[in-house]
């Protein structure tokens, strides 16, 4: 009987064993399928002013070319807070926050000056579903505060208006528009007044490996001094993780197409984006 049972053991484990080694080489094939679809999707987040989404990106920008003479540079770095609150079922509440440090040197003069610029702050009631089209929207207040540590750094204005954001995305592109228009209602009374539109229309495409290509113009429109500045952007970002934690990395290049007289010609962007689980 022996002789019987223990060839047919060893068949049944040759043909068992094989079977579950490819059923578990599938399982993790699957897994790692998930994996990537879940960063696409948090890389196309990302490319979504009003995602539901807790990321913390630190931006840092270099231009070239502004000042009286041409010879000024600027450093800027922005650490830009979004953080999303739940409302109901219907709504969120994002929060977009801009924290500007600046140093500069040969724009005003031959002097330097560095510290922290006007911070901006923008509330975004948002959908929670898009329309029944697939637009993604949201609207609310944003808000100007003088927060400059050197009068060269800031407008001495307390600001405020609308803002506003519409985009689509389907097949891995992102595309839509944003705006923003200040108005000053108190501040240094000697200072020029704040009537800003900020408008910032964007086009984007994420591929499955994460990888984001953008083009965007982050237009300004002065009505007190009758003057647009106007950068256009192309940048390049990846997404990566580190252990658990999703990060991004972006590098891009800047061409102002129109700018005061002493605004600057070119510049570079580069930056980092921390995302944070909810």
């Amino acid at each position: 009987m022996n002789r019987i049972i223990t060839p047919l053991v060893g068949f049944i484990a040759a043909a068992i064993l094989p079977s579950q080694a490819f059923a578990d080489a599938a399982a993790t094939a699957a897994e790692g399928d998930t994996a990537k679809d879940e960063a696409a999707e948090l890389a196309k987040k990302l490319n979504n002013p009003v995602a539901s989404l807790i990321s913390v990106p630190a931006q840092s920008n270099f231009d070239w070319g502004g000042g009286p003479t041409g010879d000024g540079f600027q450093y800027k770095l922005n650490v830009q807070p979004v953080i999303p609150f739940h409302l109901n079922d219907d709504w969120n509440l994002i929060s977009r926050t801009i924290v500007p440090y600046v140093y500069q040197e040969d724009i005003f003069g031959t002097r330097s000056q560095s510290g922290l610029s006007d911070i901006t702050q923008s509330l975004f009631f948002s959908p929670v579903s898009p329309t029944s089209g697939g637009w993604i929207w949201g609207a609310g207040p944003a808000f100007l505060l003088p927060t400059a540590t050197d009068d060269l750094l800031g407008t001495e204005k307390w600001a405020a208006g609308p803002s506003a954001v519409a985009l689509k995305q389907a097949d891995g592109w992102t595309y839509g528009a944003l705006v923003t228009q200040l108005w000053d209602y108190a501040g240094e009374s000697s200072r020029a007044d704040v009537n800003f539109t900020f408008l910032q229309p964007f086009l984007s495409y994420t591929t499955a490996k994460q990888t984001t290509v953008s083009l965007n113009s982050e237009s300004t429109y002065d009505w007190t001094a009758d003057q647009w500045t106007v950068p256009i952007n192309l940048s390049v970002s990846q997404l990566v993780k580190f252990g658990e934690t999703p990060v991004q990395f972006q590098l891009g290049g800047r061409y102002y197409a129109e700018a005061p007289a002493n605004g600057p010609d070119w510049g570079l962007r580069f930056s980092v984006t921390l995302l944070l689980p909810e």
